[in-house]
């Protein structure tokens, strides 16, 4: 089903911009909220696991050779405290070790292990799929003009100096 645009007059007839605005920040926050639940309760429910070691593990398999914990911290925007936790567990279910870096006795990195990559990869597939039944909605055009217009938004924050967490 197309979403219905409206008329570009209809904004200042209606309510001012800012108002729209709002708006539309309150629409892009349901929507990322709604697919963000669906991963989460998707991700516990098939596979007994959580979004935030999702991320880690999609984080970890970008880099084979290992990321020391502030590295992968400072990718998701998240203390080192929470990536600890994570780790341990990936460590404890065998889908992660810690490496010793050379030349620094007190450094580790985080690397995934075969059963971990395997683990990964199966869930990577599932994730794919389902964001792609939760978006199942938009045709190529749409997304590409979404693509379009949220590059621009991002585009203004960072030229007023608001930077992107997300990439």
């Amino acid at each position: 089903m197309k979403a219905q645009s409206k008329p570009a007059q209809a904004v200042s007839d209606s309510a001012p911009i800012s108002k729209e605005r709002l708006r539309l920040w309150l629409k892009l926050f349901k929507a990322q909220s709604g697919i963000e639940a669906g991963l989460r309760r998707r991700l516990r429910e098939q596979f007994d696991t959580t979004l935030p070691r999702f991320d880690v593990m999609s984080t970890l398999a970008r880099a084979p050779q290992g990321l020391r914990m502030s590295q992968i911290s400072g990718l998701l925007k998240v203390s080192n405290g929470n990536i600890t936790g994570i780790v341990d567990r990936l460590t404890d279910d065998g889908f992660a070790v810690r490496v010793a870096v050379p030349g620094d006795r007190r450094a580790q990195q985080v690397q995934l292990t075969k059963a971990g990559i395997e683990a990964f990869d199966t869930q990577a597939v599932a994730h794919e799929d389902w964001l792609n039944e939760m978006m199942g909605s938009l045709e190529v055009s749409e997304i590409d003009q979404l693509q379009s217009l949220l590059d621009t938004m991002i585009n203004h924050l960072e030229n007023k100096g608001v930077h992107s967490d997300a990439q």
